[in-house]
C-alpha cells in the first residue's frame, strides 16, 4: 500500500492559538503513526504564492492520513487553528 503525505502551507497570524493547535495536532499525529518530515524549516519560494510555514507529514497510507484528519482529536485541535492564520492542506498518495 502506498504511503500518503499531508502537505500544509501556513501563514500564522495569531501565534498563541496556533501553538495550541500544534500541540494538540502533534499528539494526534503520533497516534496515527505519522512521521513529520518537514515543519517550518528553510524553504525557497520558486513559483506561486508562498506561506512562511510549510509542513510535510508522512502516513502509512491514504486511509490512515484521512482517518487522522477526520478524527475527533484532530478536529478538536483544528478549532484552535481556524482563526489563527491562513492554511492550505492537501493529502497526496505516493506513486
Amino acid at each position: 500500500m502506498p504511503k500518503a503525505y499531508w502537505v500544509a502551507h501556513v501563514t500564522v497570524t495569531d501565534p498563541e492559538p496556533y501553538r495550541l493547535y500544534a500541540e494538540g495536532a502533534t499528539a494526534v499525529f503520533k497516534k496515527y503513526n505519522a512521521n513529520v518530515l518537514a515543519r517550518g524549516g528553510r524553504f525557497e519560494d520558486l513559483e506561486g504564492t508562498n506561506h512562511p510555514r510549510n509542513v510535510v507529514i508522512e502516513f502509512p497510507d491514504m486511509e490512515t492520513a484521512m482517518a487522522c484528519y477526520n478524527s475527533e482529536e484532530y478536529q478538536a485541535a483544528k478549532k484552535h487553528r481556524e482563526n489563527s492564520g491562513i492554511t492550505n492542506i492537501i493529502i497526496v498518495e505516493a506513486t
